[in-house]
């Protein structure tokens, strides 16, 4: 028999349809029947009891809000009556639980790239990276140019990082692009790469040079246009064949999985996220933090509700005080803008059957699983730890998986049941949360986890998505690398000179 719905946790007072449901039709839960006064869509919730003015609603056993006036069992429960019971800035205290899964380790491996520093890059590609939005142009002619005359023989991929910053920038907004462009530079999945400057943008080629602190002079080049006598294209040109002789001479050699660094984002939500592809992202979370690698969870604004379940499983009570400054410090953001920290979620995430942030909260951070809490990043700051990460972006998805990329994630792995064919700079990987997309959008969508409300098993779904995960990192495309889609944004916050 057909299974239409979905109760989550057995304190749930309400339930999620599985397929469309018809008014009129008598669902059967807890052995009780519940006759539906109206259409339910699915990935939607209906009321399993009557609720009274005020009365929270409760999905995946933790409040998701309240009752904007008393509701009917077998009610439609939406964004037009379920209000938010997030409010400003709050005081947390550490309730530490019990994070130890006793995973075993499993000594697998994946084919990629051993630099010379000792890092490890899944991708050998050659970047063309502007220090200032003036030399777009240039970068792109001359991406476009090395691919033509090369075929991209040797590398995995031949690619500018255009952006619209490096100069008329202060403060935070300043030091954010400078971070992001050295962590751009630095990454391990770039075989080489030449840095473009103008000359006289604020982020100024020879302080950046140095801000990248030690790195590679033969993989590094710079070019600061200004000062080429001649033609820079031509002078460009001529750098990128020295770097393109030496990158395309790279091969990947085994490496153990405790080398792989992972980021974890969602986007496009709906109604199955929190029941198909993120507890998929956490249940490989938990299984590659026991193989010793590393996974970064991101996104704070869409933390906001579930914020204590991560504040509990931090490793120290020093980790739980950046957790806290980590949340309350985007909640100020909000606030200082005059914007409520419940502005969200987003239209599509309404329709696919999310109703308030606290909702979509509670799904998003079960991309990161059960594990420990073991490091919390600023923006823009680098991987020191292994383990479970916890980094400071927005939920803007380009800017955070930017950010993800930047911590020095080899890969993104991004659950959506909306769809998006969008890419940042290291492998994006879609992973839909149910078939229909899957089956609609084949060249956005790269895994299906809608096959978990199908009935198969999670774990046997999380095997086949464990291959996936390897066979990509030891080099096979994912769907917007096959397009090129590949992409980089920037946080700002402040002025515009």
């Amino acid at each position: 028999m057909e299974t239409k719905y979905l109760k989550i946790n057995p304190a749930d007072n309400v339930a999620v349809a599985i397929s469309a449901l018809k008014a009129g039709e008598t669902i059967q839960v807890d052995g009780h029947d519940i006759t539906l006064n109206e259409d339910v869509p699915a990935g939607h919730k209906f009321a399993l009891k009557d609720f009274a003015q005020g009365e929270d609603i409760v999905k995946y056993g933790y409040p998701i809000g309240h009752a904007r006036e008393a509701k009917k069992q077998g009610d439609w429960m939406n964004e037009h009556n379920i209000q938010t019971n997030l409010a400003g800035l709050l005081e947390y205290s550490y309730n530490p639980v019990n994070a130890d899964l006793h995973i075993a380790d499993r000594h697998l491996t994946f084919q990629g790239y051993r630099r010379a520093n000792g890092d490890v890059g899944v991708r050998n590609e050659i970047w063309i990276v502007p220090t200032v939005g003036c030399v777009n142009g240039i970068v792109g002619q001359l991406a476009e140019s090395l691919r033509h005359e090369t075929g991209c023989q040797g590398v995995d991929a031949i690619m500018a990082y255009p952006h619209n910053y490096g100069c008329s920038q202060l403060g935070d907004d300043h030091e954010n692009t400078k971070k992001i462009l050295r962590d751009l530079v630095l990454h391990p999945n770039a075989g080489a790469v030449l840095v473009v400057g103008l000359g006289c943008e604020n982020n100024q080629p020879d302080i950046f040079r140095e801000f990248l602190g030690e790195y590679d002079t033969n993989r590094i080049r710079f070019m600061v246009t200004q000062k080429v006598l001649g033609d820079e294209y031509e002078e460009g040109m001529k750098i990128l064949r020295e770097l393109y002789a030496i990158a395309s001479q790279d091969r990947r050699e085994e490496i153990p999985l405790s080398e792989l660094r992972i980021g974890l984002k969602c986007g496009g939500s709906d109604g199955f996220s929190g029941i198909t592809a993120n507890p998929l992202l956490g249940m490989f979370s938990d299984f590659l933090v026991a193989q010793g690698g590393t996974s970064v969870l991101t996104e704070v604004p869409e933390m906001f509700g579930a914020e204590t379940i991560l504040m509990n499983r931090c490793r120290t009570p020093e980790l739980f005080d950046q957790t806290v400054k980590l949340i309350n410090d985007f909640k100020e953001y909000f606030l200082s803008h005059g914007e409520p920290v419940g502005e969200n979620p987003s239209p599509g995430n309404k329709a696919g059957g999310i109703s308030t942030l606290e909702d979509k909260a509670l799904g998003c951070t079960q991309k990161c699983g059960k594990s420990y809490v073991e490091g919390v990043l600023p923006y823009g700051e680098r991987l020191k730890v292994k383990g479970l990460n916890l980094l400071s972006a927005p939920g803007n998805d380009l800017v955070a998986a930017t950010a993800l990329a930047s911590a020095g994630c080899h890969m993104v792995l991004f659950t959506t049941g909306r769809g998006t064919p969008f890419g940042t700079y290291v492998p994006t990987m879609k992973i839909s949360t149910n078939s229909t997309l899957a089956k609609n959008k084949p060249t956005w969508i790269d895994f299906n986890a809608g096959v978990i409300v199908e009935n198969e098993p999670m774990e046997q779904t999380c095997e086949r998505f464990i291959d996936y995960v390897i066979r990509v990192a030891s080099g096979e495309f994912v769907n917007n690398e096959k397009k090129g889609y590949k992409e980089i944004a920037i946080f700002k916050t402040g002025v515009t000179l």
